[in-house]
């Protein structure tokens, strides 16, 4: 149950690469492509195979040594085994980092899908060796584990420790678990991939061109509204024709998901998500419930005024990201973008621009789209002993900065809390999306500061109020689809049809009636093309959660003396080593308190009251 699970991150390309013809935008700069090599070489590098070969006789003796004598061994011993453990760890990590980075770059690519199945393989194997080493933790009496805790350089991994042992009451027999992990290549890795293959081979027909989920999606946002229009025509007919293959793989996971969440004694499919996230089932519940009661004064009446600009009663849901009439969708060029994102950084703190200028010039970004890319952008933070890598899809909106600035905070985040090391510098998706949404606020921020003229800056406010619905609103209505289809997948398995009649009527829920959506509409499927419902259950309210979360810590910081940036680098320094009530205590912020929300939700709600009087 606690195995090495590496990053859920996708993502992309091989080695090095200097920018090409094939890598100049639209008038965009030249779009730079990440160096893999400060991981491995090539796929066929020698030292690959070195290193599982490695990585397997460190855990076959790792075994020897400790199995069945943890509750015998003193504290000093116990902390040996955990950082053997660590180690072992944080080499498998490497090696699944690097086949998932070299595969998200191009997922049609067989070669590169084999290779990334045979490192799952491999390493999956490997780490079946040292999985009774939680299984073990969790069996210690409270008592012994006190008693090796006396060992003061111990308390150095008690946050880790804890965050196993919250797992205790939902383990299952030595035998199942190790049965479970074993069979994850075959199972739900599995059904994942059917599905990233799927997305990566698709292509989907719109006005005369042959264009990939990712170029069409991005012509959603076009300014012709005829593009925009064919775009989701286009996106819809080539979905409609693979509907069946996607019913089928959410169906299975779902109840591949029931199935072990029974085993389990979960109460709730949201249950095993809210575990790991380390935030409780009711800090969640109120999250959603919060949102789910400003939608009238969020999403219902943004997508009105919207609609009114645009000289309509409502909106087709092809037009909901539309540009606003007067914007005139000017371009921005790489290296615009970059100075964007950097000033924002360093206005806020030197310290956080420093670490993130390092990603332009140490290759850790892969910007170009390109056919068979991971669509969509992800920070994967690989190991402690490397550095993190962005992938994105920069086309040159506004929003691909915005998406920019939002990699960026993951990155430099993850960059910050490197040295907690292997196991613990991950932090929960809740507090993951606290760096990343802030990144994006700084940005914005400095974006409307030095905007006087009153129409852009009415352009500006929309399009960040229309970020913010897609963080906050739409997350929380994705994740309310998601809980219904669970619910209902306990029942029996869902037709395509079924499956979309709750994403309609979730998205209706949330979008009002600003946004067109009756039966029969084309948007029915969108539902099918989404990764985090098929890579992790229940991902999607963390976003939602980070978005809230930064704007009560951004109100505090507008009125915070000098110290702030200090405080909130300390926050991300800290990494997994604390839980979300520590680390908002320095600011005096409590998402456990039913007001934290209504604090957060009331930054979008004061921004659509701007855009009203503008």
């Amino acid at each position: 149950m606690n195995a090495p699970v590496p990053p859920i991150a996708l993502a992309a390309v091989t080695e090095a690469a200097a920018p090409d013809a094939a890598n100049l935008g639209p008038n965009l700069g030249a779009l730079p492509n990440w160096n893999l090599t400060d991981l491995y070489k090539s796929p066929t590098a020698p030292e690959i195979e070195q290193d599982l070969k490695r990585a397997a006789a460190a855990a076959g003796d790792f075994r020897k040594a400790y199995e069945g004598k943890l509750a015998a061994i003193d504290g000093a011993a116990f902390l040996k085994s955990i950082t053997e453990y660590e180690v072992i760890q944080e080499l498998l990590g490497k090696l699944m980092s690097y086949a998932q980075l070299v595969y998200a770059g191009n997922m049609a690519d067989p070669e590169l899908a084999r290779f990334q199945q045979n490192i799952n393989e491999r390493v999956n194997a490997i780490s079946v060796e040292i999985l009774f080493f939680s299984l073990e933790l969790n069996k210690l009496e409270d008592g012994n584990l006190a008693a090796k805790l006396k060992h003061e350089p111990l308390q150095r991994f008690r946050p880790w420790l804890d965050a196993v042992r919250l797992f205790r009451p939902h383990q299952l027999s030595d035998e199942v678990e190790r049965l479970l992990h074993e069979k994850h290549v075959a199972g739900s890795a599995a059904w994942q991939r059917l599905f990233e293959e799927t997305i990566a081979d698709m292509r989907f027909e719109i006005q005369g061109k042959s264009l990939t989920s990712n170029e069409a999606l991005n012509l959603m946002t076009d300014r012709d509204p005829a593009k925009r229009k064919a775009a989701a025509e286009g996106l819809a007919k080539g979905l409609n024709a693979e509907k069946r293959v996607f019913a089928l793989v959410h169906n299975t996971l779902a109840k591949d998901k029931d199935i072990e969440d029974k085993w389990r004694s979960f109460k709730r499919p949201v249950s095993s998500r809210n575990l790991a996230n380390q935030v409780e089932d009711e800090v969640v519940d109120a999250l959603v419930s919060a949102v789910k009661a400003s939608y009238p004064q969020l999403s219902h009446r943004y997508y009105r005024l919207k609609a009114k600009w645009m000289g309509q009663e409502s909106l087709e849901f092809w037009d909901r990201n539309a540009p606003l009439p007067s914007d005139d969708d000017k371009l921005i060029t790489w290296p615009e973008a970059r100075k964007l994102v950097l000033e924002a950084y360093h206005a806020f703190s030197p310290d956080l621009a420093s670490v993130g200028k390092t990603f332009f010039e140490q290759n850790w970004i892969d910007a170009p789209p390109r056919p068979g890319k991971a669509p969509g952008a992800f920070a994967h933070p690989t190991v402690p002993s490397a550095h993190p890598y962005l992938l994105l899809n920069y086309h040159g909106r506004t929003r691909d900065v915005m998406t920019l600035a939002h990699e960026l905070g993951h990155g430099v985040h993850q960059v910050l809390a490197a040295p907690q090391g292997q196991l613990l510098a991950d932090t929960p998706l809740t507090l993951a999306e606290t760096a990343s949404v802030f990144g994006e606020m700084l940005t914005f921020q400095a974006l409307l500061k030095r905007e006087t003229d009153k129409a852009k800056r009415k352009i500006l406010l929309a399009g960040k109020v229309e970020d913010m619905l897609n963080t906050v609103v739409r997350q929380i209505a994705m994740h309310e689809f998601e809980r219904k289809l669970h619910d209902a997948r306990k029942n029996g398995e869902l037709s395509a049809d079924e499956i979309s009649a709750i994403w309609l009527e979730t998205q209706r829920e949330a979008l009002g009636a600003g946004i067109k959506l009756p039966d029969g509409t084309d948007y029915a499927l969108f539902w099918s093309y989404i990764p985090h419902f098929i890579h992790v259950p229940f991902y999607v309210y963390a976003y939602a959660f980070g978005d809230c979360l930064v704007n009560s810590l951004y109100a505090v910081y507008q009125g915070a003396e000098a110290g702030f940036a200090q405080k909130y680098l300390d926050m991300l320094k800290a990494g997994g080593t604390k839980r979300h009530k520590e680390l908002l205590a320095p600011f005096g912020l409590d998402a456990s308190d039913p007001g934290f929300w209504s604090k957060g939700l009331g930054v979008v709600k004061g921004f659509i009251d701007e855009l009203e009087k503008l």
